[in-house]
């Protein structure tokens, strides 16, 4: 093996890693990039050290790309991608209630 290769995430580590973002998500109201941030995500992961092509994975947190490069609530853990801030709610609906 190859000093260089780095070894993926223990399933542990995924399913950790991969539920906290999920939860995140889902609390925000599972809100996703534009089609074009989601292209740049993508391009910028396949460019990436610890981009796993066969499985498309982050070799890094193991989170499969194709999911959490969509989530707006998602970031990269190398950080060479943010996760977007989302506008903050409007409660004024459910304060004339």
């Amino acid at each position: 093996m190859s000093k260089n290769k780095q070894k993926t995430p223990s399933i542990v580590g995924m399913v950790k890693s991969f539920t906290k973002d999920l939860a995140k998500y889902i609390k925000e109201g599972a809100p996703n990039v534009s089609s074009e941030d989601y292209a740049i995500r993508l391009d910028t992961c396949s460019k990436c050290e610890h981009f796993k092509k066969s499985s498309m994975r982050c070799g890094s947190c193991g989170c499969l790309l194709e999911h959490k490069a969509k989530w707006k609530t998602a970031d990269c853990p190398m950080s060479k991608w943010p996760a977007q801030e989302q506008p903050p709610k409007d409660t004024s609906e459910d304060d004339k209630k």
